[in-house]
């Protein structure tokens, strides 16, 4: 057996993480081109390096499926990497946001396999949840997010494609949960031991919800309210809160959880240059620039990273 055959039945669900990260970076870049005037076009080739790793990874995890059905199901009954699988959902709604400039056909056809999938997902992960093995505190960590809290990323292509009330619904299910989960991280995290090396980058997922949250709201409702500036602002809390970790972070070995890293950035990014255009004041533009300088350097770093972890065999390696 080659040793790309043997890597398959450890090829992770987590990979799709990377599609998220490389999606929220083409949106952003998207986003400040139009905001600063730059006629740059880079946002463009951002979105086919993003959709290009979407293929890359659905068809060897397809692989996996096919040929090692027993790994997937063996991630999916694993109480951390079960919460990766909506990562798939979440890439194909993000891809069609990107595509919403692109082609209306495309991306009505990506977003509508992307709520259904995540629908799917949702549900089935919250029945594992309330119909488990013993679960243990140490379980919990930020990831859990992903399932029910990503469901607020449903109305950013919904509502342009005419979804109002179906966004609406997703919108729910994630804020519901966004409220129950985040009470539980942080009680595992300030009563218990501390997260494990290796998950500390998912504490960056904390910022998602909100930043994605108030893209979500300020889109549905096509304005700025109090509610939506109370969203803003605890991502940009929890953005400063996990700058201020970043020594910590930066000691931490290379490992994939630091993708978790990413789509964080690239939504509290978006959500500053949203708070730009709504109000005009330059403040939050420079928020969004900024943070757009790091999210760049961060996916540098990341994809380097995971160029020489591949390289050296590093990944895809029984955990």
């Amino acid at each position: 057996m080659n040793a790309s055959a043997s890597r398959l039945p450890h090829y992770p669900v987590a990979f799709f993480t990377m599609v998220m990260g490389l999606s929220g970076f083409a949106i952003a870049w998207s986003k400040a081109e139009a905001i600063l005037g730059l006629g740059w076009g880079l946002h463009r080739g951002l979105a086919a390096v993003a959709a290009l790793c979407f293929t890359v990874h659905i068809t060897l995890y397809g692989a996996k499926l096919f040929k090692h059905c027993s790994a997937v199901m063996g991630e999916w009954k694993h109480p951390i990497q079960r919460n990766f699988f909506p990562a798939i959902s979440i890439s194909l709604l993000l891809l069609s946001v990107i595509a919403l400039n692109v082609n209306e056909s495309l991306a009505s056809g990506l977003w509508v396999l992307g709520a259904a999938l995540h629908l799917m997902f949702t549900l089935l992960v919250v029945n594992a949840w309330i119909h488990h093995p013993p679960y243990e505190i140490a379980h919990i960590n930020p990831a859990w997010f992903i399932p029910a809290v990503g469901n607020v990323i449903v109305p950013i292509a919904g509502v342009p494609l005419g979804q109002i009330e179906l966004s609406w619904f997703f919108f729910s299910i994630g804020m519901l949960f966004w409220v129950i989960l985040l009470t539980i991280v942080f009680y595992r995290v300030m009563f218990h031991a501390p997260l494990p090396a290796k998950l500390l980058p998912t504490l960056f997922i904390l910022i998602a919800p909100p930043a994605v949250g108030f893209i979500a709201y300020s889109t549905l409702i096509g304005g700025l309210d109090a509610f939506a500036r109370v969203l803003y602002f605890i991502g940009l809390f929890l953005t400063l809160l996990m700058l201020l970790e970043l020594p910590r972070f930066v000691k931490l070995p290379f490992a994939l959880s630091w993708w978790a890293y990413s789509f964080p950035l690239a939504a509290i990014s978006i959500a500053s240059q949203g708070m730009f255009v709504a109000t005009g004041e330059s403040v939050y533009r420079g928020i969004g620039v900024a943070l757009l300088i790091l999210l760049t350097a961060v996916v540098v770093v990341l994809a380097i990273g995971t160029f020489r972890a591949a390289r050296a065999g590093r990944i895809c390696r029984p955990d």
